[in-house]
């Protein structure tokens, strides 16, 4: 498997991550990708050549080890970092998608016509869901091969010795793994990793959603001012509790304590 591929689609994806998401794909390159690539073949290989079983009866070796080893370790994990780096993938494409956009904005509105996007790869929008549901996507995967891999091989351990009667088997046979603890070496590191991969992704979840309500706070209670008094309304108030009058005629402004109140009045009335 070819996976140079993955490793030129995804180097994009740095520019548009967290300190939290490149850390994540070093992890999963380094410590996942050459790991599988460098040694993790090798080790299973000769799985199925070196499995020996204490009886010279056709297709009981067969029978045995497909009961075992129901899927190969080297195809689970292919099929994991598959589906893992795919997420990241489509944050790219989207990324891509706003470019492609923002560049027929341009050649239809020209340089005076504003802009769709002030930064594309903001992760504001539509880009910050597709961010938030990619880190939900890739823990949930590695959550669930984690279970699956735990369902097949229980405690992510392989036993040196493996009890088989199955037909066409005549009897109860012992059957005997090649390089157990090797295998159970590299297992629990690919464990390992997954499980560091998946706490990364929930902190940069928990990140982004803690930055996101942090943002929107201040400009809910913003808008809440804006609704309940509009703007003036609090310098208005502030006048007219100094104690200053204020007067909107014209020119002339009535004596603050008239001499005679009743001629006041008539005046106004006329």
């Amino acid at each position: 498997m070819n996976w140079g591929v993955f490793e030129g689609l995804l180097s994009g994806v740095n520019k548009y991550s967290t300190a939290f998401g490149r850390i994540w794909l070093s992890l999963v390159f380094i410590f996942r990708v050459l790991v599988y690539l460098v040694t993790a073949e090798r080790v299973w290989s000769d799985d199925h050549k070196d499995f020996d079983c204490n009886t010279r009866q056709p297709g009981c070796s067969n029978v045995c080890f497909d009961e075992f080893f129901p899927v190969s370790h080297v195809r689970l994990w292919a099929l994991q970092l598959i589906l893992v780096t795919c997420p990241s993938l489509l944050v790219v494409m989207h990324v891509a998608y706003r470019e492609a956009r923002e560049k027929k904005h341009r050649e239809a509105a020209g340089e005076g016509g504003g802009r769709l996007y002030p930064d594309p790869g903001k992760k504001r929008g539509g880009l910050w869901w597709t961010y938030v549901c990619s880190l939900v996507f890739k823990a949930g995967v590695d959550v669930a091969f984690l279970y699956l891999f735990h369902s097949f091989y229980p405690k992510y351990t392989l036993p040196p010795v493996v009890k088989c009667h199955e037909a066409p088997c005549p009897n109860v046979v012992d059957c005997f793994i090649s390089k157990p603890t090797e295998k159970n070496i590299f297992t629990l590191f690919m464990v390992v990793t997954a499980v560091i991969c998946i706490l990364l992704n929930l902190v940069e979840l928990a990140y982004l959603v803690t930055k996101r309500c942090r943002e929107c706070l201040p400009a809910r209670k913003a808008g809440g001012q804006y609704l309940e008094h509009p703007p003036g309304y609090a310098r208005k108030q502030d006048d007219l509790l100094s104690g200053d009058l204020i007067f909107l005629g014209p020119d002339t402004y009535p004596p603050l304590l008239p001499d005679g109140p009743r001629d006041q009045v008539k005046k106004t009335i006329l």
